[in-house]
């Protein structure tokens, strides 16, 4: 019996071994795959950029400037910040360079300097929902700057767009494909009418327009705005004129509750009204048909005042003859009263003839 278990025993030895040696190199295999898996990733990180796995997101500020965007990208890049690099132009397809398709969700590319952007640089980029190009220098921007972003959420450029690129910008915003759009920030560039020729054909949620050169918003905005109820406009730091120009944007200010700011809309002009704040403002201030009717007043009393002018004129061109012959008379009834006066001065003057007058 004894010869028996310890043959059974020999027998099983053997197998247990394997078991256990197959779950250590199991164990160990995965354990390099992990390791090798993450000396990838950390090899795939772009130079002077740091990485994070956990987050999606690789960032890349300041330091050696690239001239061009790195599309050497990890797949699994979500969020890719590149912030102090010396960029001034964003190529077409630059994205497109990249082996796999990229499921970035997240661009912010501000404060590079970035003075053009070409046609279809965005392209390849189709999950993008943000993107950041405030703090720029863009003289030109290409009709198609923005062509394949179908999922565009936001879209930021504020202090960015120079007055040469106003009128480009307002052509790439036509796009159809940025129909999900909902916020626009172009807040700090000097603009003085909104780069929107229409508001249909874009989605929008929000649009700033802070600390711009704004005198008035003109009547085809304010239509649109009135047509477009769920946008919500900012407005504060801009320069207003507070004269009759301003009627229609002053009664949708008064009549809706799209601009959240609107306490801190102030007048620079007239002299009269500056520092006042458009909300408070009288009907009577922006009324143009007031405006009107007092210079029809003006030139009415102008009229009339001439009116009779010519009349004195012509009483005076008929009777012509009359007053002339008043004129000698009174001339010659002062002549005869200074006749007068000189003989009593010389009587006077002449002692002798005191003496005799007494």
């Amino acid at each position: 019996m004894r010869e028996k278990m310890r043959t059974i025993h020999t027998v099983c030895r053997p197998k247990r071994v394997f078991v256990v040696w197959s779950r250590w190199s199991l164990c160990y295999a995965a354990c390099l795959c992990l390791v090798l898996t993450l000396v990838q990733a950390e090899d795939d990180c772009p130079g002077s950029c740091v990485c994070a796995k956990e987050s999606g997101t690789v960032t890349c500020r300041d330091g050696e400037d690239f001239g061009d965007l790195p599309v050497d990208l990890p797949e699994w890049t979500s969020n890719f910040i590149v912030q102090g690099k010396n960029i001034s132009t964003l190529r077409r397809v630059v994205f497109m360079d990249n082996a796999t398709e990229l499921e970035i969700t997240t661009l912010c590319l501000s404060y590079n300097g970035i003075q053009t952007i070409e046609p279809h640089a965005f392209l390849g980029l189709s999950r993008l929902h943000l993107l950041d190009l405030s703090h720029n220098r863009l003289e030109s921007i290409s009709a198609w700057a923005f062509f394949g972003l179908p999922q565009l959420r936001s879209l930021y450029l504020n202090y960015s767009v120079l007055p040469e690129a106003v009128t480009q910008l307002s052509s790439a915003l036509t796009l159809q494909t940025l129909a999900n759009l909902h916020r626009l920030d172009l807040a700090g560039n000097k603009l003085k009418s909104i780069p929107l020729e229409e508001f249909d054909h874009l989605n929008l949620h929000v649009l700033v327009l802070v600390n711009n050169s704004f005198e008035n918003i003109v009547r085809e905005n304010v239509s649109g705005l009135y047509q477009q109820r769920h946008i919500r406009v900012y407005l504060a730091l801009n320069p207003f004129r507070c004269n009759c120009d301003l009627e229609a944007f002053y009664y949708w200010l008064k009549n809706s509750s799209q601009c959240p700011d609107v306490g801190r809309l102030v007048c620079s002009e007239p002299e009269n009204r500056r520092g006042a704040l458009v909300e408070r403002l009288s009907a009577e201030d922006v009324d143009c048909n007031l405006e009107n009717l007092e210079a029809v007043s003006y030139v009415f009393l102008g009229l009339v005042l001439a009116l009779i002018g010519v009349v004195f004129l012509m009483v005076l061109y008929l009777n012509r003859g009359g007053i002339k012959r008043w004129l000698n008379n009174i001339r010659e009834a002062c002549r005869d009263q200074m006749e007068i006066y000189h003989y009593r001065y010389e009587q006077d003057s002449d002692p002798r003839l005191a003496n005799v007058a007494v």
